[in-house]
């Protein structure tokens, strides 16, 4: 299985720790105003005003709307395995239902926590419920790299592809869980969990 490539890159990518401070806080307001105006709602000009830069700024950046949200979803992918990586280095090296655990309990706290994430998860879901294949395949290649050390396995095709299958099935459940709940649904966030440590052990003990 060939690894997805990255998201579109930005326009100009900062270079000086003012302009990274800058897209910094135009991705925060991009991130705030999803979750206040919605997307069809959403303008580059307001994101500029909210973030109190000029709106040269957000176009040195991006082109559209459409690129921020995507920038927004890549940089909640970057965020979601600094948390996993940071949540692993307490727990047992080689006990792949910890890494489980830790890997669908970051998720669900970016759900809960994170402004935009609603609309943006790990690829740009706008129009709202448009869910393309590539976000999928790249968090699950980005966890197969991640964890294929920590368990003590080679990432070869086999591990991709267990991992892209439960990475689909997980974000298929969290989805319906938060359709039941705003929080999620506590029973099916169970299952979800139970399913996968199943289907896992198959390949993984």
């Amino acid at each position: 299985m060939k690894p997805v490539p990255p998201a579109t890159p930005l326009r100009k990518a900062p270079v000086q720790r003012r302009s990274a401070e800058r897209l910094t806080r135009i991705l925060d307001a991009c991130a705030d105003l999803l979750d206040e105006v919605g997307y069809d709602e959403l303008s580059t000009r307001a994101v500029a005003l909210r973030a109190g830069v000029p709106i040269g700024s957000v176009y040195r950046f991006f082109g559209n709307k459409r690129q921020m949200a995507d920038a927004l979803a890549q940089r909640n992918l970057e965020r979601y395995t600094e948390r996993v990586t940071e949540r692993l280095k307490d727990a047992p090296g080689g006990d792949w239902r910890a890494a489980t655990d830790a890997v669908l309990d970051e998720y669900l706290a970016m759900k809960r926590t994170a402004p935009g994430f609603s609309l943006v998860d790990f690829g740009n879901q706008i129009p709202v419920g448009d869910r393309h294949a590539e976000p999928n395949h790249r968090v699950a290649d980005r966890l197969t790299d991640l964890l294929a050390a920590y368990i003590g396995r080679p990432p070869d095709d086999v591990l991709r592809r267990t991992f892209l299958v439960a990475v689909e099935t997980a974000d298929t459940l969290v989805h319906l869980s938060f359709r039941m709940s705003p929080e999620g649904d506590e029973a099916i966030i169970t299952e979800t969990r139970e399913l996968l440590r199943a289907y896992l052990a198959r390949v993984l003990d």
